[in-house]
């Protein structure tokens, strides 16, 4: 391997990145310069790679998904959702930041992203938290945090997108998402009763009657059945991942045209932009990040870099704490999708050395990158949550270092404890 490739590589991306460039631009731009300069490749195979990148059955998920995620939007679920919760445990020490995790937890069963989610909840949250005594900065960086549960609970496009760089079972990775997700919730649980369970300032929610509480459980119903429906059919064998995201896409028409008619015919042409503006976004980060990923393979720096991490790892811990603090770093400066494919390259021989299920891993690393959107500078969430709180980057930067903790804390138990992520998967048909 000549030396100077990796230079010019991740230096040209990372001059790039500070140039302000988009990071699906970086990458096809410094892989394209490495071809060149270092005659990797005839140039004609470049074209060639970003086709491939997207023949997948799999990847036809993305799209679903999407389009899903935002007819169930449409349907004012969310809204629902917190009428639900917030007569349900309102009343309690910090009740609203209760309901935020909470309805966070149940929202990422039904979006998938994490900025979607936080833009979702946090416009009805953050202000009615703002009101009901909670301090902005705080209420804003918490509902940043519960957005990033959306891409460890299915359905997860990131995880779908580890399935298609590691070749691992999607199915299987969904799955396995479903209790880590519910531990980082449990630990933003934590910080929202130590940051506000004895505030005077807060007011608590009124308690809820029975009656009350029967409504707003029959409002939400449909709500929650959409990721009961989607991953009890994977679960059960039913139908693969790809095949529920287009069940999801029947499934969000019908509750939005014919149950809660909050849809209308008019409402499909934005619906219908919108979708595809995000797939395309989504896939060409695919294209230009699988190039990248290519030239790392072909110019022999994956391997290279894969043996010296190696030889860095003196076990599965320390391996394990190698690869965290790794993913951790990157996360601060780019997002999942442009991971995966720059960094699996290198990371996978190490996994399979070390004697890691890829599974877990994926699991692992998708928490990884839920981090990742509440650290700065590139923290997506925490940009969609300034923007609804009406605060600045440097607050909330400091706000949300509790809740950053607390993800790091549950994300050490779910690395070290791998029955956590595949114990549902033993029962999969």
């Amino acid at each position: 391997m000549d030396p100077h490739v990796p230079l010019l590589l991740f230096g040209s991306f990372t001059v790039l990145l500070f140039l302000n460039f988009p990071i699906a631009a970086a990458l096809g731009i410094s892989s394209v310069l490495s071809v060149l300069v270092f005659d990797l490749a005839p140039l004609q195979l470049i074209p060639q790679q970003l086709l491939s990148a997207t023949d997948s059955w799999t990847l036809l998920a993305v799209p679903f998904f999407i389009l899903a995620g935002n007819l169930l939007a449409k349907t004012a679920i969310s809204d629902r959702l917190v009428r639900l919760a917030t007569i349900i445990v309102g009343q309690f020490p910090a009740g609203l930041a209760m309901v935020a995790v909470i309805v966070s937890i149940f929202f990422a069963g039904i979006s998938g992203s994490g900025p979607a989610d936080t833009a979702a909840l946090g416009a009805i949250l953050i202000p009615g938290m703002v009101a009901a005594g909670y301090d902005r900065r705080s209420a804003a960086a918490l509902m940043a945090a519960g957005g990033g549960i959306g891409i460890i609970i299915p359905p997860s496009i990131a995880l779908l997108i580890y399935g298609v760089v590691a070749n691992a079972s999607v199915s299987k990775l969904f799955i396995a998402g479903i209790l880590p997700g519910i531990l980082v919730g449990l630990s933003l649980f934590v910080v929202s009763y130590l940051l506000f369970g004895k505030d005077p300032n807060i007011r608590p929610e009124k308690r809820g009657s029975l009656r009350e509480i029967g409504s707003a459980f029959k409002d939400a119903f449909w709500g929650l059945m959409a990721p009961v429906i989607i991953l009890g059919g994977i679960y059960g064998g039913i139908f693969t991942a790809t095949e529920a995201a287009t069940v999801a896409v029947v499934y969000g028409a019908i509750v939005g045209f014919f149950i809660h008619r909050d849809l209308k015919l008019a409402d499909l042409p934005e619906i219908l932009v919108d979708s595809g503006i995000t797939t395309g976004v989504v896939m060409l980060l695919v294209c230009t990040a699988s190039v990248f990923a290519w030239v790392l393979n072909t110019s022999g720096v994956a391997a290279a870099a894969a043996a010296g991490l190696l030889h860095l790892a003196s076990g599965k811990i320390v391996g394990l704490l190698l690869i965290n603090a790794i993913l951790l770093v990157a996360g601060c400066f780019m997002d999942a999708i442009s991971i995966f494919y720059v960094f699996l390259p290198i990371l996978l021989p190490v996994v399979k050395a070390l004697g890691i299920d890829l599974v877990h891993f994926g699991v692992v690393m998708t928490v990884n990158m839920a981090i990742g959107q509440i650290t700065p500078p590139v923290g997506v969430n925490l940009f969609v949550a300034c923007r609804i709180a009406r605060i600045s980057m440097k607050e909330i930067s400091q706000a949300v270092l509790p809740m950053v903790v607390a993800q790091t804390a549950a994300l050490l138990v779910i690395c070290f404890w791998p029955d956590l992520s595949l114990f549902l998967t033993r029962f999969m048909r």
